[in-house]
């Protein structure tokens, strides 16, 4: 197969044409690194390799954008990856990224899991459940959030403090109970807290 040209693309790519046909497109500096110029005969093998060596480029200049914006958990991180790379180079830059220690479930866990239980105001089952959503191990966020000291009361109090500080109807009463039950919290705390701000004992 003999390249017949290489066409600038956007966002660091170049569209490869073998024969005089498009291809695809691929990492601009990959081919110049590998000597992928116009004229050169290449073979399957060559083909492969070079779209092998542009998607580990791609995704690990990815992955370092993405953790630059904030931090991920690998399994966050590889699925956004994947929807530019393939699986295997998305797998392989999230392993680079945390032998650099650029990425750290432990870390990103504890992280998360306070800002889930202490700036949204979730009970531990809520937090575990939005833990196992990005990738977190279960018997790691079990770890992590029975090291974390809550009073759900509290919590409660502090999300209706924040939310509608005065509840006066039983519409208000209703879409209280049904926020803080989504939130993760018993029937009974959620129940003996708004008590105290109603003033009215509730079924």
């Amino acid at each position: 197969m003999l390249i017949t040209a290489i066409e600038p693309r956007r966002k660091a790519m170049s569209a490869l044409y073998l024969d005089g046909e498009f291809v695809m497109n691929l990492d601009t500096r990959t081919l110049l690194e590998n000597r992928f110029d116009v004229g050169r005969e290449i073979d399957d093998d060559d083909l492969h390799e070079i779209i092998k060596l542009s998607n580990e480029r791609r995704a690990k200049e990815k992955a370092l954008w993405l953790i630059s914006y904030r931090d991920h958990s690998k399994k966050e991180l590889t699925d956004k990856i994947k929807r530019t790379c393939d699986e295997e180079a998305a797998e392989a830059a999230v392993e680079r990224m945390e032998e650099l220690g650029l990425v750290n479930d432990e870390v990103y866990a504890e992280r998360y899991a306070k800002k889930l239980l202490f700036t949204k105001h979730m009970s531990k089952k809520a937090a575990s459940y939005e833990l196992a959503k990005k990738g977190i191990d279960r018997e790691l966020s079990e770890e992590i959030l029975e090291s974390i000291e809550l009073d759900d009361r509290e919590q409660i109090r502090a999300v209706i403090e924040k939310k509608y500080r005065i509840i006066n109807d039983e519409k208000t009463k209703r879409r209280a109970f049904a926020a803080l039950q989504r939130l993760g919290y018993r029937f009974d705390d959620i129940r003996a807290v708004l008590e105290e701000y109603t003033g009215e004992e509730l079924i």
